[in-house]
């Protein structure tokens, strides 16, 4: 057997993925064709809030092809079953039942209240247009703001309120600091702002799809999703199914960004709509369907209040957060907000902290995890008011920063919002990103642009970051209520001929998982790159998990890879010391090979695998097996952090802004792979700068979504976007043994309020300090003439945001 001796992890190998996914050779659930297999199709409510007053389906089963059609009391009639929420935040959390098919009420545009079973996927959908829904229009309530005010219209009247929950921290209640309104009081300096997370669309490449199988004696599902163990445990306790009759796969899954973290009605629907008609079914929406009724993200309102002394020490920080739910409770939406709570501090020495959060319900789609969940609202508020305090109190905002944050010397650093920050190094990633980005310099052009007038103004802008990786640990989960845990398995399998394979419980949607495990598994092992297999997304063959989202994969799911890794290891020494008559201490591991110590005697682990295959000769009372299995449960969270500096273009007569240039420097911890690490980045930079240029779903005054299409919902390409500066410091991670913190998220939650910061910074001397994203040309401009007048510059009109890209990424 060949042994590898240059270390796999740190290499920049290509991804073996790729090969399939780049040559369709791939399989996604839409390709699935089974025998006698059913077009589902689902009818949807063009009105955000009417009375069901009847449904007549008799023209619909006329129609060619159509096989069935259901409502909601034909798949429920008892009205029992309710989509799950593994999130109740506080004990008395008002928590709507969410039906799979709306019965007597719909609640937000694009709620199914009908499903068409056909033998083809045009036919199911030609049926849709025989149903008759006659409705009866309830007043609409849009805005979390008009949803409390008092009178409003209530989303579920059942509930007599459209409060979701309230959930608070503070900190001089939690031991953790002082309290907030003293330090607020005592304080020379109070600056409160309100900034606006516009709604966004997760938009991923695949849109969500589902097979279900009923035809053997156990069930069959396909899905387009993150998470396959959850899907299977939650569909079990929702349909009442016994779990070991379910089996969940997750093919190659054309991505998530959160937005296939649910547990989808769609897919409730499949499976009980299988098991009536006895065949199998698939469901696959269209983009217009996925625009509308897939989960949103963001949405909030966040009022923050800083205080500070005159030298720029920061004393106080209060968050008031209002966070709109939709119609519904996702999954996890109502911990989303929560786990920014404990961001918002973000890489600064706070001394006090409270922050409230409000839930709220108004009359669309629901909102759930999208890519850093939580931790790019925070973020992106905390590094907006610091630029803000900076220009109050005349002071860069990179000195600012400094003043206040975490020097390397004092990690590990227990925060004010109680998190313990275990290692990092802020002073050498800013140090070099300054450099990448020529900061002195760019700062120069700066002044001499505004002091000879020119119209187009170069504004810089900083983000330094800090967040909350590796989903888990599962006590602190449960200490917020979160239903499940955060731990992850894997295990390994020894082949007889010493090839192997690797079962994770994380769930690839386009990571990178089959090559990065490879190269740990290579390393750990001492077999080649090319002899791992890493097996993935079935519940059957992966029968534990906890799947994939909030940057967990590697900082928990590769280190239960690892542990399972250390167990081979220690079963194949005892029979490799069985094998060469010596000691078990007397053996050295390294490179694939049992060496003892001092001599030149050694065995390969692939021989050693076959003589286990064979099971001749063992030691005494040992099972014929190398196979060892681990579940892992991080003691911590991992922290990865950076700095992003952006310099941005702003035209002071037409509003049109453009990037110059975008550096950041991040540290992940240990990097497995420069080329996954990269590809997350950029793939995270150009989401978070969607964000704040780009993109909003915006609903007109009926609660209809009129960006519902890709014509309408602006996504920036290739051509749109300039080409990034990237670098990274490393500071590695000490709770576990890779010392890996986390890439997933980190460019989405750290370029958004990079690049606001530098538009705001352009025009900060017009008078502007505010304008609410996506910063379209129009609400650009309009901000630079409100402080023409001194009317204070705070752009927050909430029309535009849609506007033509130049090839230099800024809009026109």
């Amino acid at each position: 057997m060949t042994s590898t001796v240059e270390p796999e992890v740190g290499k920049a190998r290509l991804r073996k993925e790729d090969a399939r996914l780049i040559t369709g050779r791939t399989r996604w659930t839409d390709n699935l064709a089974l025998p006698g297999m059913l077009h589902l199709a689902v009818l949807r409510s063009p009105f955000a809030h009417a009375k069901i007053v009847s449904i007549d389906v008799s023209e619909a089963k006329k129609a060619p092809g159509v096989v069935a059609v259901y409502t909601a009391k034909d798949l429920d009639p008892d009205s029992t079953i309710a989509m799950p929420c593994a999130w109740p935040i506080t004990p008395d959390m008002n928590s709507p039942r969410r039906p799979v098919l709306a019965a007597d009420q719909v609640n937000f545009a694009g709620e199914g209240v009908a499903v068409v079973a056909a033998r083809s996927a045009a036919e199911a959908h030609d049926a849709l247009e025989a149903i008759d829904v006659d409705y009866e229009d309830l007043p609409v309530v849009l805005g979390m703001e008009n949803a409390l005010a008092e009178g409003a219209p209530l989303v579920h009247e059942e509930l007599g309120t459209n409060q979701n929950a309230v959930w608070i921290f503070d900190s001089g209640e939690a031991g953790s600091g002082g309290d907030v309104g003293e330090a607020i009081a005592k304080s020379e300096i109070t600056l409160t702002r309100r900034f606006r997370q516009q709604r966004l669309v997760p938009a991923f490449m695949e849109p969500r799809s589902c097979v279900v199988d009923p035809t053997s004696a156990q069930l069959t599902m396909w899905s387009a999703t993150q998470v396959p163990h959850i899907l299977k445990t939650m569909s079990a306790l929702t349909l009442g199914i016994p779990e070991h009759k379910l089996r969940v796969i997750a093919p190659d899954v054309g991505g998530g960004f959160g937005g296939k973290i649910a547990v989808l009605p769609e897919e409730t629907m499949c499976l009980i709509v299988a098991q009536k008609l006895g065949k199998p079914v698939k469901w696959t929406e269209s983009r217009s369907e996925c625009m509308l009724t897939a989960h949103h993200g963001r949405d909030q309102i966040q009022d923050i209040t800083i205080s500070a002394n005159r030298d720029g020490t920061v004393t106080g920080l209060k968050v008031d957060l209002l966070a709109d739910m939709g119609a519904y409770l996702g999954l996890v939406g109502p911990g989303v907000p929560i786990l920014g709570a404990f961001m918002f501090n973000a890489i600064y020495k706070i001394p006090a902290y409270r922050f409230a959060c409000t839930n709220v319900f108004t009359n669309t789609t629901l909102t759930d995890a999208y890519r850093g969940a939580g931790r790019p609202e925070a973020t992106f508020a905390i590094e907006r008011i610091m630029d803000e305090l900076a220009a109050e109190l005349g002071l860069d905002p990179l000195e600012l920063r400094e003043k206040n944050w975490i020097k390397h010397e004092e990690f590990p650093y227990t925060t004010v919002s109680t998190l313990t920050y275990d290692s990092g190094n802020y002073e050498a990633a800013t140090e070099k990103a300054k450099e990448l980005f020529d900061y002195d310099g760019l700062r120069r052009e700066q002044k001499q642009r505004r002091d000879s007038g020119d119209p187009v103004q170069l504004g810089i802008g900083i983000s330094t970051f800090t967040e909350m990786c590796g989903l888990a640990p599962s006590r602190v989960l449960g200490s917020l209520d979160y239903a499940a845990g955060g731990w992850e398995h894997a295990a390994i399998r020894v082949l007889p001929t010493g090839k192997v394979e690797v079962i994770t419980g994380a769930s690839a949607h386009g990571q990178g998982h089959e090559t990065a495990w490879s190269q740990i598994v290579a390393d750990q092992l001492g077999v080649p790159f090319e002899d791992v297999e890493v097996l993935h997304g079935d519940t059957q063959s992966s029968h534990k998990g906890m799947d994939t989202y909030g940057s967990r994969s590697l900082a928990v799911g590769g280190i239960a890879v690892v542990k399972a890794a250390e167990k081979v290891v220690a079963k194949a020494r005892k029979v490799a010391a069985h094998m060469m008559e010596c000691a078990e201490d007397d053996l050295e591991f390294a490179s694939g090979k049992f060496t003892v110590k001092g001599t030149e005697s050694s065995t390969a682990l692939g021989d050693i695998a076959f003589a286990v295959f064979a099971a001749h000769d063992l030691p005494d009372g040992m099972e014929p097996s190398l196979d060892s299995d681990a579940t892992f449960d991080p003691e911590n969270f991992s922290f990865p952090h950076g700095t992003h500096l952006c310099a941005m273009e702003v035209d002071t007569e037409t509003g049109r802004v453009s990037i110059r240039k975008y550096v950041c420097v991040d540290d992940v911890g240990a990097v497995v792979n420069p080329l996954i690490v990269e590809g997350q980045v950029h793939g995270g930079l150009a989401q978070g700068i969607a964000q704040a240029l780009f993109e909003e779903a915006v609903h007109d005054e009926s609660g209809t979504l009129t960006t519902g299409t890709f014509a309408d919902y602006l996504l920036p390409s290739a051509a749109d976007l300039p080409s990034f500066v990237t670098d990274r410091t490393e500071t590695r991670s000490t709770t576990n043994p890779l010392g890996v913190k986390g890439v997933g998220e980190a460019g989405t939650i750290a370029s958004t309020p990079a690049v606001v910061n530098a538009v705001i910074d352009a025009v900060r001397h017009r008078g502007v300090n505010e304008i609410e994203m996506p910063l379209s040309p129009m609400r650009v401009w309009s901000a630079i003439h409100r402080g023409k007048t001194g009317a204070g510059g705070v752009g927050s009109e909430s029309g535009g945001g849609l506007g033509s890209i130049d090839a230099s990424g800024g809009a026109q």
